[in-house]
């Protein structure tokens, strides 16, 4: 028996160093190409590039779902020459990932202003129709992706845009230049170096005990509530812009916060969604909502928030006019922190 868990234990070992090393493997690949532009070019040859026109990812449809098409260098090539573009413009592609094998995968907008195409933008219904597929705008067809589509295009999406608007340095402004990777751009007049960054927003759930205060804005899809977010102000910890942001939006005081998880966020411009719980002092819990951020708050009971988790798009107006509450889908991180407040409510009211 000791031997076999020996055997066990050691083999338990070896799969989890397999899988450490295969991680480490491939991100020290990743920080190649980022670092070594000739490296990054060669990955090129053989890598995969999933393309953008106006910042909207090409898609394919297939049983409900959108799917995210790649095409190799040399498909991209001939594409390019097929509609009187030069080859050079695959130099405004951006390194997003790599498979574990070591496929690297790239994004290249054909709808943005390029420095290598005398005509700036492709024309979007022809590419198209030569593609068979679709360049849909990534907020609408987010949740219809699988989860490695979603987060793939989210990174590429933000990073074409980060691009776009930092052709300029700041200081002399004069052109910057990207590397091979882009993962950074550089002034050649006094050698300053941009790095693409993100913007930390807090999002959360907030509950006096029994319930949850879920919100909405006016842009939300009719009838879907969420938790209450916000952008990190210059300064600020992460602890006082839930305070702040709550203080602000629905008139509560926070008096003690959890932090959940985090994630990344391709809207407006690319943010870090980092989700906490927090609870609001006993005896004050009356919302006064703040018309400026939002159209609507209120509390929400445990079996109103597990039934809206149950429910299923799409959500059509009802007899009354009114549209069913229901919830964000599951790959949003506000998804993860109301169906975690539920699990928790039901585990708490469980007899001993």
């Amino acid at each position: 028996m000791f031997l076999y868990c020996g055997i066990a234990c050691r083999r338990k070992f070896f799969w989890c160093y397999r899988l450490l090393s295969t991680y480490v493997t491939k991100t020290r690949y990743l920080f190649e190409l980022k670092e070594d532009d000739d490296a990054c070019k060669k990955a090129q040859q053989t890598g995969a590039f999933y393309l953008f026109h106006g910042l909207a990812p090409l898609l394919q449809t297939s049983a409900h779902q959108y799917l995210a098409p790649r095409h190799s260098l040399l498909e991209l090539e001939r594409l390019l020459g097929k509609f009187g573009q030069d080859a050079q413009r695959i130099e405004d592609s951006v390194l997003i990932g790599c498979s574990e094998q070591q496929e690297a995968w790239f994004a290249l907008d054909l709808g943005l202003d390029s420095s290598f195409s005398i005509r700036a933008s492709l024309h979007k219904p022809e590419m198209e129709t030569e593609l068979k597929g679709s360049f849909i705008e990534l907020r609408k067809a987010l949740f219809q992706l699988n989860a490695r589509d979603a987060s793939m295009l989210s990174t590429a999406q933000a990073l074409l845009r980060w691009h776009d608007a930092h052709q300029f340095c700041s200081r002399s402004g004069q052109p910057t230049k990207k590397n091979v990777a882009g993962s950074k751009r550089v002034c050649p007049s006094n050698n300053i170096i941009y790095y693409p960054q993100m913007a930390p927003v807090v999002i959360t759930l907030v509950s006096d005990g029994t319930r949850c205060l879920l919100a909405r804005q006016s842009s939300f899809p009719k009838g879907m509530y969420s938790a209450l977010a916000g952008f990190c102000d210059i300064g600020e910890s992460v602890e006082e812009t839930i305070r702040r942001e709550v203080a602000e939006e629905v008139g509560l005081e926070v008096e003690s916060l959890q932090y959940c998880a985090s994630q990344h966020w391709p809207f407006p411009s690319g943010s870090l969604m980092i989700a906490c719980h927090a609870t609001v002092k006993p005896g004050q819990t009356e919302i006064q909502v703040n018309l400026r951020e939002l159209e609507t708050a209120a509390w929400f009971s445990h079996d109103e928030v597990a039934t809206a988790l149950k429910r299923k798009g799409p959500y059509t107006q009802q007899q009354n006019g009114t549209f069913p509450f229901w919830l964000p889908p599951k790959l949003a991180i506000s998804h993860q922190l109301i169906k975690e407040w539920v699990e928790k409510q039901t585990c708490s009211s469980l007899p001993a």
